[in-house]
């Protein structure tokens, strides 16, 4: 059954520390020198020191390490472990938590996890213990999502923003803007309460100037999302241009290794080729596209097509140009209408084979840089120019708190159309009841951000984003 949207993740954690015990593998699966199995839930050391020959695990003070061994039901030994011990409240669920370390390798750890199911313990699912820690109030529901952004962050920046969101930055921005809801609404209610003897308690300038304080300082962290966006997911960054233009051997340089085969022959890349590569922090992904041409080749018109695609999905475009070769007036044409077609997407123009070019530079266009990706000439500043022009008229400070969920983005922007709604009502001159239901589902909106509201299809969106274990 779904919980209502008025229910809170307090209300329900009362009874979250009774839940019964689950078990999953915390460490990636596979050789090493060490695995992880953890336990948490009700009586998990209870339960897992049935399976344990050393200390007693059930006298043990929380926070202690004990070295022993796990045993199957024969009491045939599996592994030797050492077994840490967490006492409710203090450990990451929140509940009674055993985390057992085992020798790495898939089956030694795999036969020690279903020693621990053999027990009665139930396998954890996606995200289980970090949803129990939210539920129990160990953290609130942006910072769980933050703990996913923490796994799979591909790049510093990435890592920084969620490392933010982890330590509360942005839950603390929450808390300020429901806090000033309730104040506003506290103004407005208590007129509503005295409404028959025609008394007015607000003072509407008043609360005109915290509405607007509140709808420009929403405003100012919806800004943030786009940047976030790009530091979360990554710069789709599409190469383009006509073939033979240079294009898989920048894409080589950039990443250092072959990744694009590079032949004198034009029209060898026949498919869009996706590298990760990161610069100064910074993800880029980086696509290879076919060359734009007319051709009959069926194959090589399909990656024409993915080509054109990876154009309208771009966050920044870079054309080349092969200085070796004269500009066309058809070519010239193209670069504009891509220009055009770009809008709002930074477009770059690069010139490149600078170290074969004609003697005579082509002033019919402007390029933004020309360099040599054989010789290496020219690359840091390619580099600085595609991160300048992906952030361009981004809000973007490394210390500042960025949005970086869509989510989030869509929270904050339902309740600053709420304010906006409340702001209008206040000026057309309207009671105080339309100002209250507007204020009410604003501060709704907010507090489905941090977990003060939510709903079971909300936390099982959240949660199945994580790995089992997690």
């Amino acid at each position: 059954m779904k919980k209502s949207t008025e229910q809170t993740a307090t209300e329900t954690s009362a009874t979250i520390t009774e839940r019964p015990p689950i078990a999953a593998i915390a460490t990636p699966v596979g050789e090493g020198g060490i695995a992880v199995i953890r336990v948490s839930g009700k009586e998990a050391i209870a339960n897992v020191n049935r399976a344990f020959r050393g200390a007693d695990l059930t006298e043990q003070q929380s926070h202690t390490v004990h070295f022993g061994k796990i045993v199957d039901e024969r009491d045939e030994v599996v592994d030797e472990v050492l077994a840490t011990l967490f006492h409710s409240p203090k450990s990451y669920t929140g509940e009674e938590t055993v985390e057992i370390s085992c020798h790495g390798g898939v089956l030694v750890t795999q036969a020690v996890l279903e020693t621990i199911l053999g027990l009665g313990i139930q396998p954890a699912e996606a995200g289980e213990f970090t949803q129990r820690a939210f539920l129990n109030g160990k953290m609130e529901l942006s910072q769980a999502e933050a703990v996913a952004d923490l796994i799979h962050a591909k790049s510093a920046k990435a890592l920084d923003s969620a490392h933010q969101q982890l330590e509360g930055r942005l839950g603390e921005h929450i808390k300020q803007f429901r806090q000033q809801i309730i104040d506003a609404t506290a103004m407005v209610e208590l007129e509503l309460d005295f409404v028959e003897e025609d008394v007015e308690f607000a003072n509407k300038e008043q609360l005109k100037q915290l509405l607007e304080e509140l709808d420009q300082e929403i405003d100012s962290l919806l800004a943030t999302y786009e940047t976030g966006r790009l530091v979360k997911h990554g710069v789709q960054t599409v190469f383009m241009g006509l073939p033979n233009a240079g294009k898989s051997t920048l894409l080589n340089t950039l990443v250092g290794k072959d990744r694009a085969i590079v032949t004198d022959i034009a029209g060898t890349t026949r498919d869009t080729i996706d590298v990760d590569w990161s610069y100064d922090g910074l993800r880029f992904i980086l696509t290879d596209t076919a060359g734009l041409r007319e051709t009959e080749d069926i194959v090589e018109a399909e990656g024409v097509k993915r080509s054109q695609k990876a154009f309208r999905e771009a966050d920044l475009v870079v054309y080349l140009k092969d200085l070796s070769h004269q500009l066309t007036g058809e070519e010239q044409q193209d670069i504009s209408s891509l220009q055009q077609d770009a809008g709002e997407t930074p477009f770059v123009l690069i010139g490149t084979k600078k170290d074969i070019a004609r003697p005579v530079d082509d002033e019919r266009i402007a390029y933004d840089l020309k360099i040599s990706a054989l010789e290496g000439a020219k690359i840091e500043d390619l580099k600085q120019l595609m991160k300048q022009r992906a952030l361009e008229n981004k809000h973007y400070d490394a210390s500042s708190l960025l949005v970086t969920s869509s989510r989030h983005r869509d929270a904050l922007q339902k309740a600053r159309e709420h304010i906006r709604s409340a702001l209008q009502a206040l000026e057309q001159g309207l009671t105080g009841d339309f100002l209250s239901i507007d204020l009410r589902s604003a501060l709704k909106d907010l507090g489905t951000i941090t977990g003060e509201i939510t709903t079971e299809d909300i936390l099982d969106s959240i949660f199945s984003r994580f790995c089992i274990g997690k």
